[in-house]
Formats: structure tokens, sequence, C-alpha cells
């Protein structure tokens, strides 16, 4: 039996159609946009999103994308990075690919000489809350339509 380790992709038009047939649960629908949105959202903002497809083996079982160097408040007061979308395919969740992805993330930040990691989420019932708090996201008062903010200090 060949052990392979989850890895992130760049999308490509050999790897569109896996990213874009990533689906989360139906009671999870609410919390993420899908991966298609997400690409077109990569596409008007090249200069600040990191598109990836998680990849196990042969496999995508999720996609993420990270936001670095964004104005947060479109003033020019507050300059943020961190983990724009996440989602993980419904029939690989609880594999530990979130945390890969969440962990990529952090490694890619750190090497970028990013201090804080920024996320956010939606406080409700099936969304992610519990996922990114015991990975070491804190709430830091900030709601963003209606989404909590999170940060998680990276320690550069």
């Amino acid at each position: 039996m060949t052990t392979t380790s989850p890895r992130l992709e760049q999308i490509t038009p050999k790897n569109l159609d896996a990213a874009l047939g990533i689906r989360v649960r139906p009671e999870q629908e609410f919390a993420v946009a899908p991966v298609v949105k997400s690409l077109a959202e990569a596409y008007v903002h090249p200069d600040a999103a990191w598109p990836r497809l998680i990849m196990d083996g042969d496999r995508a079982v999720g996609f993420l994308m990270a936001f670095f160097d964004v104005d947060w408040y479109e003033d020019g007061r507050c300059v943020r990075s961190g983990l724009w979308r996440l989602n993980i395919a419904a029939g690989e969740q609880g594999k530990g690919y979130g945390r890969f992805a969440v962990e990529s993330v952090a490694a890619e930040l750190r090497r970028r000489g990013t201090e804080e990691f920024y996320v956010t989420w939606h406080p409700e019932e099936h969304g992610p809350e519990d996922f990114y708090l015991g990975l070491g996201f804190r709430p830091n008062g900030e709601v963003v339509e209606g989404e909590t903010v999170g940060v998680l200090d990276l320690g550069c």
C-alpha cells in the first residue's frame, strides 16, 4: 500500500475541473463560497489572491485561497494577510486536510514575513468556528459582513 501526503498545487488547465468539482457538505454551503466564485475573485484580484488545490495522491480533496497584503478597510490603515477560503470536499473532511491547508498558509505567510494570520468565519451551527478555534485562532472583536474575524499570532 502506498502512503501519500497532501500537497498544494497551483490551479492549471489540467486540474481546473478537479478544483471546480470540490463540494463541501450541503449544511456547510452557507459558510463558504463555491470554488468557481473563488477563482473568479482570484482572477480580478491577482496581486492578492493565492488559490491552491489540495491534492492527496491523484485525488483533489480540497481548495484553499489565501490573501496577501490586502487593505482590510480600503483606507490604508490596516493591511492584512490570511485565509480567504477553505473548501474541503464533503467525503474528505475529518482526515486532516483542513489542518494541512491552514498550516500551509501559515508557512507561506511566515516565509513572507507576516506576523499575524487572519481568517473570518460564520459563527453559526455547521460553521467552522470550532475548527479555527482549535487551531489557535482567537476572535479579535471584529465582525465583517456577519462573520467573526479571527487572528493567529505566527510568532515571526
